[in-house]
């Protein structure tokens, strides 16, 4: 029977070695499944430090404002007849606010991280309408006008370098830390207002000079009618962030400048309110002073191309193996898979100290040069070897194309894959899957012995 019919294993080898190998690739996705986590414990371990460096100079940044906190009486009769009189507070924006700064960037190293910390310089300026109380059905005689403040949101007050002075209406007065609870914003700066039923009958003129420090964002909460932002700042890369993007800007090699010009027509907030929450925090916009490659982020996307480069290394070795008539073990494959996973350890390791472009650069080297050695070492030909050298170089060229694309990596990666389909399926057209060449020559050579018997 055995000499009628090709064997078992020459019949369905073939397709039992390429399930062998489909299973292997997955097994090798555990392994990067490990490293993927890693990854993503190096990216927390980075937050913490700058969480912990934040902590001891001032975290990211929001000044809202500046606005005034006034108190009034307001009168209700209780259960028993009596007139009582409750303090209530309305909040009142101003009809202009201006602010022109400059952010001074300071790099900071713990470890081998980099924090980006700031110190500004911002000049705020605007001024206050007459204020309409008749809006708002609240009598001037209500008003407790000596305890009207002006108040500037900081969000970590820890940042705040020199004591600030308010000069309201050419009148200057000290700043004091806190103001009344506000769904404005939670902490920050105030001043008792000197000469505050003035507002009653015409406008009034504010300018204040804050030295303010924070780490990696600084954002603006627009309560002006008309808000305009000026930024200036030697910081190569800025990240223009929040609910409005910069009217004009310009970024070069050398710093960015950047100005909002925002109406409160942008804006779901009246300039004048009685006690009732408001949205505040979401009309919030600014800069974020971005590290120059986010090596961490690019290699979490590299990883994620893991799949791709263990599958098509395999197929190669597998098309290889198949159309040259030389036995690769599976052990054989698992090594190699393991080479490509080591890949993404080292390009993680490297580009904590290196940056991303180097590391990956030196690591895809080391890799590419592991695995062609290896493979001259299995197959002992040469050209074997160069052609999976330029196989791997192409493919890691190709990834690191995607990675620094931004919106064209969808349509380049589609396309690329397509064409590496392609190849697959041309070259795996000379295939003997079923191994029906073997069986015709097995059979035509036992035709061959009974015509010769």
């Amino acid at each position: 029977m055995d000499t009628q019919q090709a064997s078992f294993w020459q019949r369905y080898g073939i397709f039992i070695k390429s399930i062998l190998v489909g299973f292997l690739i997955l097994v090798l996705l555990i392994p990067t499944a490990f490293i993927m986590e890693l990854v993503r414990e190096r990216q927390d371990r980075q937050r913490e430090v700058i969480a912990e460096v934040s902590s001891k100079w001032a975290s990211a940044q929001t000044v809202s404002g500046p606005f005034l906190m006034i108190p009034y009486q307001e009168k209700f009769v209780d259960d028993k007849g009596k007139v009582m009189m409750i303090k209530r507070m309305m909040h009142y924006l101003p009809e202009s606010e201006n602010i022109n700064g400059e952010l001074i960037p300071e790099e900071r190293s713990r470890s081998i991280f980099k924090i980006i910390l700031y110190k500004s310089d911002l000049t705020i300026s605007g001024k206050f309408l007459p204020i309409e109380l008749s809006q708002v059905g609240i009598d001037p005689s209500d008003v407790l006008w000596n305890e009207v403040r002006l108040c500037l949101g900081i969000s970590d007050n820890r940042g705040i370098a020199e004591a600030l002075s308010l000069n309201w209406n050419a009148v200057s007065s000290e700043m004091d830390p806190g103001f009344p609870p506000t769904d404005i914003a939670g902490s920050g700066v105030s001043s008792l207002l000197k000469n505050a039923m003035a507002l009653k009958d015409s406008a009034q003129s504010y300018e204040l000079k804050l030295k303010l420090k924070g780490s990696e964002r600084l954002y603006f909460t627009p309560l002006g009618k008309q808000t305009n932002v000026k930024l200036r700042s030697t910081w190569p890369d800025p990240s223009f962030d929040g609910k409005f993007l910069p009217t004009q800007h310009t970024v070069t090699d050398k710093g960015f400048t950047a100005s909002w010009n925002i109406l409160h027509f942008t804006r779901d907030i009246p300039q004048l309110w009685k006690e009732g929450k408001q949205n505040i925090d979401g009309f919030a916009f600014g800069v974020e002073l971005l590290q120059g490659v986010d090596s961490y982020s690019k290699t979490l996307r590299t990883v994620k191309y893991a799949l791709l480069f263990i599958a098509l290394t395999f197929f190669l070795y597998f098309f290889i193996e198949t159309l040259k008539k030389r036995s690769v073990h599976p052990l054989q494959y698992v090594l190699v898979g393991l080479a490509l996973c080591i890949f993404y350890t080292l390009l993680l390791s490297l580009s904590e100290y290196t940056g991303f472009n180097i590391a990956y650069l030196i690591a895809s080297v080391a890799t590419i040069g592991l695995i062609t050695s290896y493979t001259y070492s299995i197959f002992k030909q040469a050209a074997i070897a160069i052609a999976l050298l330029v196989f791997l170089s192409s493919l890691y060229g190709f990834i690191y194309i995607l990675i620094q694309l931004q919106d064209g990596a969808l349509l380049f990666g589609s396309i690329g894959l397509f064409i590496l389909l392609a190849i697959v399926m041309y070259y795996s057209r000379k295939i003997d899957w079923y191994g029906e060449g073997k069986k015709e020559t097995a059979n035509e050579t036992i035709n061959d012995n009974s015509s010769a018997l």
